[in-house]
């Protein structure tokens, strides 16, 4: 790409002129970490399960280069060709997610995937990123759409119904981590529009309600809670055997193909590739893989403190939100900061659903944050239409 110099005009050169190459770069060192620590983690949990030592390598190498081409895809696309992905994209996902409440694959108590040849899919894995940018579009919309009457489209009530349904479906697998973080990611995106701090408090009055009757009604939910809570009741295997694995590994780790902690958690290549990292090439390894999360989420919301299109502020809040979750709670459950919950760490973990939708995700960021004709540049303040301040301001005293 270093031949594309200044004057070139091509469509090619103009997206890698405006690409963000810092955040690209990242994404590509997370989906090199998710190869190397593939390789550490899966051979022994194909193992125990009696099937060919690289097959999970094999599938996982599949998936991180179509996730590869995703992101570059996606980050493509224009604007308006990224609202109507994200509209046809969350059509299909809904649809697809009502049907594993009838045809979908039973694990653990939850229907949540749908059977297909060589692997399953987890539909509402890509409800989030069309939803973020769906509701970005929807809260916009309302600002600048005039309906018969003088009548602005009623796009926050839209919003809401498309969240209740959303909410139903994933209540029935029942995926209540995945509900939570849909539910994080909508509250972000109101408070972004400039929801009045009143309703953000009611907001996060009804979230903790909501999750006091999930404690209630769930009895999953109610296990890993009080597992967390009291450390001397229950079954603390997999949680003790990733802290003792950070132990093992120290400051720069036992070494590739060192670790123990592979062998003992079934889950390894996926909710505890953490403890992986952690112990076979220990904490320097683990603060470059936070560090790496951290400058994608800090440096797109840098960039929107200079973005003029409420639509673009809005969606890009969504997505960078549940990304960075994302890898929070896998994280945060792996060393014990929140309750447990059965998350993919973003292009780390093991799983073809969860990495081609962090890759439409990051290749949506990137699209959305490209430098575009009329967007303000970084040092100036960009006028917002309508008459309004900032998005990230008319909150502000």
């Amino acid at each position: 790409m270093s031949g594309l110099s200044r004057v070139e005009t091509s469509a090619l050169a103009r997206w890698w002129r405006n690409l963000d190459r810092v955040t690209l770069a990242c994404v590509g060192l997370l989906i090199g970490l998710g190869y190397v620590l593939m390789l550490a983690a899966s051979p022994a949990v194909a193992s125990r399960i009696g099937a060919s030592r690289n097959m999970f390598i094999l599938k996982q190498v599949i998936f991180l280069a179509l996730a590869g081409a995703i992101v570059l895809g996606t980050s493509y696309l224009s604007r308006q060709a990224i609202k109507k992905l994200a509209i046809i994209g969350g059509i299909i996902a809904l649809g697809a997610t009502a049907m594993t409440l009838v045809h979908g694959m039973e694990i653990k108590g939850a229907r949540r995937w749908i059977a297909l040849p060589m692997m399953s899919v987890q539909p509402s894995e890509f409800l989030k990123p069309c939803f973020a940018v769906v509701t970005g579009w929807l809260l916009s919309a309302r600002r600048s759409v005039v309906m018969w009457g003088n009548i602005a489209f009623p796009g926050m009530l839209v919003a809401f119904l498309c969240f209740g349904f959303i909410l139903v479906l994933l209540k029935s697998q029942p995926d209540i981590g995945m509900l939570s973080v849909i539910t994080m990611v909508f509250m972000t995106q109101l408070f972004v529009d400039g929801l009045k701090l009143y309703w953000v408090g009611l907001c996060v009055a009804g979230m903790a309600g909501a999750f006091a009757i999930a404690y209630i009604v769930f009895p999953h939910v109610q296990s890993r809670v009080q597992r967390f809570l009291h450390p001397d009741v229950g079954d603390h295997y997999q949680i003790d055997t990733a802290l003792r694995a950070f132990g093992n590994g120290g400051l720069l780790g036992r070494g590739p193909g060192e670790g123990r902690v592979k062998d003992l958690l079934p889950d390894a290549h996926a909710d505890f590739v953490f403890a992986v990292a952690g112990e076979e090439y220990g904490l320097i390894l683990c603060i470059g893989i936070i560090l790496l999360f951290g400058i994608i989420v800090l440096r797109t919301l840098l960039k929107l403190m200079h973005e003029d299109d409420p639509f673009v502020i809005v969606s890009t809040a969504g997505l960078v939100t549940g990304f960075g979750l994302q890898a929070f709670v896998n994280m945060g459950s792996t060393l014990h900061l929140i309750p447990t919950k059965g998350m993919t760490l973003p292009f780390i973990s093991y799983g073809g659903s969860s990495a081609m939708s962090v890759a439409l995700t990051m290749g949506m960021v990137l699209a959305l944050t490209r430098h575009h004709v009329g967007q303000s540049r970084i040092g100036q303040r960009a006028s917002v239409p309508y008459g309004q301040a900032p998005l990230f301001e008319r909150n502000a005293p």
